[in-house]
């Protein structure tokens, strides 16, 4: 919901910092692979309650997962990369989702049941951008990704507020949780909705009986 906001504001600082980046011959998938080793150490650390330090591995993943798209950008935007950027992605997020689960007991359910909403969320994403890419369907608001990106209510950036505040209040992950998930159910129904439509063939209009005087 924020993201087509909050890109235009962040790309020109992300740009000067992928310069010295591409001129030191840095690759975006280098960068993509580098930010997954550090956003992993995520896992650990949250089943470990090191929340704080948790947190600065996940802020710090994110940053390089700008990071790579501005490269990207300076480079050269590649299926192969756009292909390990997304799927890199789904599972830090899996993986942040988890750390809490084994943190606490009392979180498995509300973990269950927030990763069961990622599944829609991220199916009908990665569904639509496959058949958009069939059609040649271009998205104009982020016309810059790889592939079509899908909106709804809960993109990256309201995921990524999700994790800082579970990271600063760990005792209020369950409420938390099963907010999210009610909003990504919400995003799931909407994103199935446009979905289908802009993909469904156009009804063919069916020829009225002539009338005869």
């Amino acid at each position: 919901m924020f993201d087509r906001h909050l890109i235009p504001v962040i790309r020109s600082p992300l740009t000067q910092l992928a310069k010295p980046l591409c001129r030191a011959g840095v690759s975006a998938n280098q960068v993509s692979l580098t930010g997954f080793a550090i956003g992993m150490l995520a896992l650990p650390l949250l089943a470990f309650g090191c929340y704080s330090w948790a947190l600065v591995a996940i802020l710090l993943n994110r940053l390089l997962d700008g990071l790579d798209g501005a490269v990207a950008r300076e480079t050269g935007i590649t299926d192969c990369g756009g292909f390990l950027d997304i799927t890199l992605d789904f599972i830090f997020y899996a993986a942040v989702v988890l750390g809490f689960a084994l943190a606490a007991p009392a979180n498995a359910l509300p973990a269950a049941t927030l990763l069961f909403a990622f599944m829609g969320t991220g199916s009908s994403f990665l569904a639509f951008a496959i058949m958009a890419g069939k059609r040649g369907i271009d998205n104009p608001v982020y016309h810059h990704k790889s592939l079509y990106y899908l909106g709804g209510l809960t993109e990256g950036s309201e995921t990524i507020a999700l994790f800082v505040l579970m990271c600063l209040w760990p005792a209020a992950f369950a409420p938390l949780a099963y907010g999210f998930a009610m909003l990504c159910a919400i995003t799931t129904l909407t994103r199935l909705w446009s979905g289908y439509h802009t993909l469904r063939p156009p009804q063919r209009e069916t020829a009225q009986p002539s009338q005869k005087g």
